[in-house]
């Protein structure tokens, strides 16, 4: 018999003993928050017949709980948006290794913890808008965002962000941390404002003439082509796109993944949820529903996101792009970079 979805975001002390050990349940951790999810979870459901229990917040937040928790804690899974945060729930210990030829055969070995302790399930392109307007010769790669041709030009997020934070802790992995630092000092030195706000922000920068090149993960642009996003859709004619470094690493590439918890009540059921992740059909549904590159090669994307073209991606070991992280930040500080 099909079992019920549960979609219910469980206040601290909503999960009980009862609840977080019964039989034919799923706890979820989880730091996405896109209503499109939602098929996800209901179409594992109906196959399985387990029940999804889900708690939403910020993922540090949610490392930060299963730490607390400990041996007691009742997660099973953990999901987030970034790979510096899953990289940071390993050294945290609150994941486990798991085995899973099915993971390890379908997702990419760059999109995967060497020790097995998370996987990859989607991507976001990070790559370069302009305005075609003012913009003839837009940067080919991340690199050329610090020329000086660009001064007064270029708008970004803030160094607090962890899309900025993983770029150029990519940076450091593939040009090294001394041109890395110049390359951070560059973008500074082009800067149109101060940074704020989010990646649509960025691309709302170009069509209000406020900057002329800005920085968004892909899947902004693309759902402002699917649907109407305020201030954007109407204007998507005016913005060029440029996927960098074609001719060299490729363009740098956001994972979102996540992991089995250390002490996982559902052990079974959650290594079934992570491999079901992985299957055509959920893979499908990242793009589809939220505009995201699937993580597993050859799985179609949406029309939206294939209108933005083919593109080689950065396939640089996403572990030590983690693992620089707090270099990264470190730069950001010394050369101003809010």
């Amino acid at each position: 018999m099909t079992a019920r979805t549960s979609f219910v975001t469980l206040a601290v002390a909503a999960i009980t003993a009862t609840s977080a050990y019964a039989e034919g349940e799923l706890n979820l951790y989880s730091s996405r928050h896109y209503d499109t999810d939602e098929r996800l979870y209901s179409d594992f459901t109906e196959a399985t017949g387990i029940t999804i229990n889900r708690i939403e917040g910020n993922a540090d937040e949610l490392i930060a709980r299963m730490e607390a928790e400990g041996a007691n804690s009742p997660a099973d899974i953990l999901l987030t948006v970034d790979t510096s945060r899953l990289e940071r729930a390993k050294d945290a210990g609150v994941l486990q290794s798991i085995d899973s030829a099915v993971l390890e055969e379908r997702i990419p070995a760059n999109l995967q913890d060497s020790d097995n302790q998370w996987f990859g399930f989607s991507q976001r392109a990070r790559i370069i808008f302009y305005d075609k307007a003012d913009v003839t010769e837009p940067p080919a790669n991340y690199v050329a965002l610090a020329d000086p041709a660009y001064k007064g030009m270029v708008c970004h997020r803030s160094s607090s962000n962890v899309y900025s934070q993983t770029l150029l802790a990519a940076v450091i992995e593939n040009h090294g941390e001394e041109a890395a630092k110049a390359w951070a000092q560059g973008v500074v030195d082009n800067f149109a404002r101060e940074p704020e706000g989010g990646d649509t922000d960025q691309l709302r920068g170009l069509v209000s003439g406020q900057c002329d090149i800005s920085i968004s993960n892909t899947y902004y642009f693309a759902r402002a082509i699917r649907k109407d996003v305020d201030g954007l859709s109407s204007d998507l004619d005016k913005i060029g796109w440029v996927f960098p470094a074609q001719d060299a690493e490729g363009a740098h590439m956001n994972l979102s993944g996540g992991g089995v918890a250390a002490n996982a009540p559902n052990l079974e059921n959650a290594i079934a949820f992570m491999e079901y992740l992985a299957s055509d059909q959920a893979q499908q549904y990242f793009s589809a529903g939220n505009d995201e590159y699937p993580a597993v090669p050859g799985v179609p994307v949406s029309e939206s996101v294939e209108k933005l073209g083919e593109y080689e991606g950065d396939d640089v070991d996403l572990s030590a792009v983690a693992k620089n992280v707090p270099v990264a930040q470190k730069i950001f500080n010394e050369v101003g970079w809010k």
